[in-house]
């Protein structure tokens, strides 16, 4: 069964390989969508290449919707967006799949149902297809070279709604004992290296000490230290100094 998640539909018109079928499918799954629907497959359906390719997503295969006509796949949706690379004299809205998965997150939470078209491999969506649209979604590519894989497609939009719809932590520190220091563990290890430094004679000539002490603090603060690095630093130091105080 179809996961409980609102989202949209992806809409495969007329799709020529089960290979391409299959590999939307996984695009699709990667981002949590699960609701595919297809056009008048060119080698009909169910399509054993497409299970291949589809991998961990066969489930989508499974429950995908199959219809004959566009009309007929979208006659149940309120708001239709249309992936081409080319308008084609039509006047619509064209958006980019990052704006327009923004706006069909807010259309499906206010209880609209809204699909996603998808164009054959070979030659795009032809106009009757894009007429039916509301909207049209046009990826910034190269201009020189505008033609994008079916799946390469699905993916990208499909990437879009998640990063419209999902809590995503854009940046983070990721691995072992990655607790970030607080301020007190840098102040301390300030204290340290300036101390062991002065020791050394490294703030010279005295007149530049002071300016060269507030350098280094400088410097500590624009690292993104872990506690883990404060304790690796402050035992370098200490190593050192035991070093040279056996010579």
């Amino acid at each position: 069964m179809p996961t409980d998640t609102p989202q949209p539909s992806f809409v495969l018109i007329r799709p020529q390989m089960g290979e391409n079928i299959g590999a939307a499918a996984r695009a699709m799954w990667n981002f949590g969508l699960d609701r595919m629907r297809i056009i008048a497959p060119r080698d009909g359906w169910p399509n054993p290449n497409a299970v291949a390719m589809a991998s961990g997503a066969g489930r989508l295969l499974d429950e995908a919707q199959v219809f004959d006509t566009t009309a007929d796949a979208i006659s149940d949706c309120t708001y239709v967006y249309a992936t081409t690379a080319r308008p084609r004299g039509l006047t619509k809205p064209v958006l980019t799949p990052e704006a327009a998965m923004a706006e069909a997150a807010q259309r499906i939470a206010s209880g609209e149902k809204v699909a996603v078209m998808f164009g054959p491999e070979r030659a795009g969506m032809e106009n009757d297809d894009i007429a039916r649209a509301n909207a049209i979604i046009s990826v910034p590519v190269n201009p020189e070279f505008a033609s994008l894989n079916l799946a390469q497609c699905v993916l990208l939009n499909a990437y879009q709604w998640r990063l419209a719809t999902s809590e995503i932590e854009h940046r983070k520190l990721d691995g072992h004992r990655t607790e970030v220091a607080e301020q007190i563990e840098i102040e301390k290890l300030a204290d340290h290296y300036e101390q062991r430094l002065g020791d050394a004679g490294f703030f010279y000539p005295e007149a530049k000490a002071d300016h060269m002490k507030i350098n280094l603090r400088n410097l500590w603060s624009r690292l993104p230290l872990t506690r883990a690095d404060v304790q690796i630093l402050h035992g370098i130091m200490r190593q050192m100094v035991r070093w040279k105080e056996r010579d």
